[in-house]
């Protein structure tokens, strides 16, 4: 099945409809990887404490994304497609760059943010510190999908947080 018609089948609505709404197939996956990236973003947001210390304001924030990915893995796998997908796609290469850039910047202001409210000098920019977090992410998520071992990615999210942290 077509992308339009596929998505205007799961929304229930004409496929004229989403036609109108995106008019092209890139309108559309720019669309989905706008709102999947929202929709984690805001549930990382919501999981920052307000009283913690920085290293245990890191250590929480990457525990809620990495659970984004445990109770939601098809919207990671789905970015995922997206994002290769787009790097084969001149029309969508803009949109992935500001999915990267919009992912990085929210990780780079949370770190900041973190380090400001506890006081914590940072040894490297956050910008550079949250890229670091987010290679490792990246990876730990694709190995997630691809073939999934619970005890290894428990063991490996505890060690990119002592990094992240080493780093900081």
């Amino acid at each position: 099945m077509r992308p339009k018609r596929r998505a205007a089948a799961e929304l229930g609505v004409a496929q004229a409809t989403v036609h109108y709404t995106f008019g092209t197939k890139e309108e559309l996956y720019r669309a989905v990887m706008e709102q999947l990236t929202q929709d984690l973003v805001a549930q990382v947001e919501r999981a920052a404490p307000t009283d913690a210390s920085f290293e245990d304001t890191i250590a929480t924030l990457a525990e809620a994304l990495w659970h984004t990915v445990l109770e939601q893995p098809a919207s990671h796998q789905l970015l995922t497609e997206l994002s290769m997908f787009a790097l084969r796609t001149p029309h969508l290469q803009e949109a992935l760059h500001a999915h990267q850039r919009d992912i990085s910047a929210v990780t780079t202001k949370l770190i900041g943010e973190a380090a400001e409210r506890t006081g914590h000098r940072l040894a490297q920019p956050a910008e550079t510190i949250a890229r670091f977090f987010l290679a490792g992410f990246d990876g730990l998520t694709m190995q997630h999908l691809s073939l999934p071992d619970e005890e290894a990615e428990e063991a490996c999210m505890r060690a990119l947080i002592a990094a992240v942290l080493a780093m900081a």
